[in-house]
């Protein structure tokens, strides 16, 4: 059966607070199995035999908006998938920063892309390969001028950002 990783956005920022235990309860809800947490900032994985991501993420989606009242972009990947994201190192200059991974639904359009990427400057630097972006950050987090939110704005569509950290920690303890 195939496992997966969501990516939540919104789960313990700007005030939705989630414990971990009930976000488990809520998966467990939807039939999915072995449902795990992986640290408390909405990353959910689980075995489902379903293999249509997009079909999946609607179905969570639509199921934390009735349980939690606000909605939770969900952005499903394979565990092959985040093994890959894992893997790839678009930056030869990173040594020292942060590489962050901004999921979102679809690859960004070109137009949208190149937006993005004339945002390139001493501190942010980015990557897009498919669904995913790469953003190597030169300083603190906070301390960028660039945001998730401007992120979004300047593709146009929601995303959700993770350390590339995380991403490695998952694909090391499901990959095997």
């Amino acid at each position: 059966m195939p496992k997966y990783v969501a990516f939540l956005r919104a789960i313990n920022v700007g005030g939705h607070i989630v414990k971990m235990d009930q976000l488990r309860r809520l998966f467990n809800e939807l039939n999915f199995t072995n449902v795990e947490t992986f640290i408390a900032s909405g990353n959910v994985i689980f075995d489902s035999p379903s293999r249509n991501a997009r079909s999946l993420e609607r179905k969570i989606e639509k199921h934390l908006l009735g349980k939690l009242g606000y909605e939770v972009a969900t952005f499903i990947r394979s565990i092959p998938e985040v093994a890959a994201l894992a893997e790839h190192e678009p930056f030869k200059n990173a040594d020292g920063h942060v590489v962050y991974v901004a999921f979102v639904l679809d690859q960004p359009s070109n137009e949208n892309a190149r937006r993005l990427l004339s945002c390139n400057n001493a501190v942010d630097e980015f990557h897009v390969k498919g669904s995913a972006i790469y953003w190597l950050c030169r300083k603190k987090f906070g301390e960028s001028e660039f945001s998730g939110a401007r992120l979004e704005k300047t593709i146009g569509m929601a995303a959700t950002v993770r350390n590339t950290n995380t991403i490695r920690r998952i694909a090391a303890k499901y990959s095997k």
